[in-house]
């Protein structure tokens, strides 16, 4: 018996020791390795053991227990992350019943996009191939959507998913309408096809009036808050007014949804007015309010450039010079694929942000815009965004430039889990490929 005392804790040590690493420790050797944080590491090494990334640099010695993937010739990138999208609220645009998005009512600050996700997304499986590991989803509405949602693109349920549920409050601004892309402002407001003129006056009114019901619902924020520190008898709570109070508090930023200048320039003096951190979202003319931008500190999250200008006497490129409008202005600044059709899908980011490439924006630049200045707009700069030693295993192999649509992306990790890199697109070009 006092044998098998002491050799039962050996057997076991042994049989421990002998066992095969977790899927999420690992290393990758021989890899050119872009850390997005500094130069290139020729040849260098990654290591990861329970999926946060626990060495990184050249001739690191590799422990016996951790399985090695032969990197020689692949390129390592951090996972890349589209900073605003509708990524699991959004099955068919078509279909109402698969569209989870907006709510009744203008002000819904206490809804959280990630209850809403739908974890088996055909989406998600199409966007984590071309190499995104993380999106920040978002609800819409009439002014105030709800939050906004930080989650990993892998997990059964969306706890699993989730890395800032309440990552922001979405705020869609009150703006003028005057058209869409390549609908000139004729001073009437005609929003074309066919709608009712409204004239500049009336629509003024309206936004003032719009403007004035945003403050108002802040300043019931305000005062429910001192309600609350107050500890009055007759206090009772409100669950919209609750999830105000981190953004009052500077806690939370808003992201606002501004579009043209003039919806940019009043988004900033509410903010100031309200004294409250914001992100410009959709800001599509930022390139005219770079010097404001710059002055507030405000980031910027740019819509896809592979649209075409709001205005027909726009240069057709601006879209794609805005990113190095604002790298030039020191803004910092990150992509989205925002919503809309299929042309607008999370999927193509990479494709977006090469195209800024082409058009003046360097290519580390244009990386880190959908990488590091991403995580670093949402918060969560020290835990991913950068391929740096403490932070989770979001990574991507390449065997070319991420931004290259010839490029291949061999294998994709999330917090050190290798992700199946099947979806239903590719199955659907392989049947019809062998098609007699």
């Amino acid at each position: 018996m006092r044998i098998l005392k002491f050799a039962l804790p050996l057997a076991l040590a042994a049989v421990l020791s002998a066992a095969p690493a977790a899927d999420d420790t690992f290393a990758v050797k021989g890899a050119t390795i872009h850390t997005m944080s500094g130069a290139a590491i020729e040849g260098g090494t990654v290591l990861v053991r329970n999926g946060k990334i626990t060495g990184v640099g050249k001739n690191l010695a590799v422990p016996k227990d951790v399985k090695v993937i032969d990197g020689k010739g692949l390129q390592v990138y951090p996972g890349m992350i589209d900073a605003a999208t509708e990524i699991g609220l959004v099955e068919v645009n078509s279909i109402r019943e698969t569209s989870d998005t907006t709510e009744i009512g203008k002000y819904n600050p206490q809804l959280v996009a990630l209850t809403a996700v739908n974890p088996s997304s055909e989406h998600i499986p199409v966007t984590r191939y071309n190499g995104i590991t993380s999106v920040v989803s978002m609800p819409l509405g009439q002014v105030i959507g709800g939050q906004v949602s930080l989650m990993h693109l892998d997990g059964w349920t969306t706890d699993e998913m989730g890395v800032k549920p309440r990552a922001g409050l979405a705020l869609k601004f009150p703006s003028i309408q005057s058209g869409g892309r390549f609908q000139m402002d004729s001073g009437g407001g005609d929003a074309g096809g066919g709608a009712a003129r409204t004239s500049f006056a009336d629509q003024k009114r309206n936004l003032d009036k719009e403007i004035a019901e945003l403050n108002q619902f802040f300043e019931s924020a305000h005062r429910y808050k001192q309600a609350k520190e107050a500890k009055l008898p007759d206090f009772k709570p409100d669950l919209k007014l609750e999830a105000m109070i981190p953004v009052i508090d500077g806690k939370e930023p808003i992201m606002v949804t501004a579009t043209k200048e003039r919806e940019i320039r009043d988004a900033i003096a509410f903010a100031d007015k309200q004294k409250v951190k914001i992100i410009l979202c959709d800001a599509t003319e930022a390139y005219k309010v770079t010097k404001e931008i710059k002055e507030h500190n405000i980031p910027v999250i740019l819509g896809p450039m592979l649209s075409l200008p709001l205005n027909e006497d726009e240069a057709y490129d601006i879209s794609f010079t805005t990113p190095a409008v604002l790298q030039k202005a020191g803004i910092l600044f990150s992509l989205g694929s925002l919503s809309g059709g299929a042309n607008l899908a999370s999927r193509n980011l990479p494709f977006q942000a090469g195209q800024a490439v082409a058009f003046g924006l360097s290519h580390e630049d244009a990386m880190k815009a959908v990488t590091k200045n991403a995580a670093e707009i949402w918060g969560v700069g020290d835990l991913m965004g950068t391929v740096e030693e403490g932070k989770w295993a979001d990574l991507m192999i390449t065997d070319g430039d991420p931004l290259d649509a010839r490029s291949q992306i061999r294998m994709l990790f999330i917090k050190g889990k290798p992700v199946d890199l099947s979806n239903k697109q590719k199955d659907l070009y392989e049947k019809y490929l062998g098609r007699p």
